[in-house]
């Protein structure tokens, strides 16, 4: 396991990743949820990180409220992400250790974390998985399986 806590982001990221713009309607937020099956998508604006927006964020428009007791559904699906979307996002940089992933997701209780540059820049995704996957690796190292002696 000592080989887990080497581990870092770059190592074990996802550098391609689907993410939507402050102006992309709940609607079309929804068809994407649907399509990906992810639970959240970073919120980018010109390569640049602003938010991130979670399914649940998807189904505020829709709650009732003091003020509104029926939801419209027409004007919820035409909500833009940037009315809905959480702009307090924990980020990673590609040097972050994975040790510090886990602890912040736990933390956080998130599936997984956007990576940033210096400028905040977009550059992939760490998730839960990936974190397994390293781990699993890790166990492999120290202990390896035990194969069955060939008996004659």
């Amino acid at each position: 396991m000592y080989e887990f806590l080497q581990e870092t982001v770059g190592d074990n990221m996802t550098r391609s990743v689907r993410s939507v713009t402050p102006e992309t309607s709940v609607a079309d937020l929804y068809r994407l949820f649907a399509a990906d099956d992810f639970d959240a998508y970073p919120v980018v604006r010109d390569d640049t990180l602003v938010g991130i927006v979670s399914k649940l964020d998807a189904l505020k428009p829709f709650a009732f409220t003091e003020d509104q007791l029926v939801p419209h559904y027409k004007d919820g699906m035409s909500t833009t992400v940037d009315n809905v979307m959480s702009t307090k996002v924990v980020a990673v940089d590609v040097e972050t250790h994975l040790q510090r992933v886990l602890e912040l997701m736990i933390r956080h209780r998130v599936k997984s974390l956007p990576v940033t540059d210096q400028w905040q820049n977009l550059v992939g995704i760490i998730a839960r998985e990936d974190i397994m996957r390293a781990m699993a690796r890790a166990v492999l190292v120290e202990y390896p399986p035990i194969l069955p002696v060939a008996t004659a």
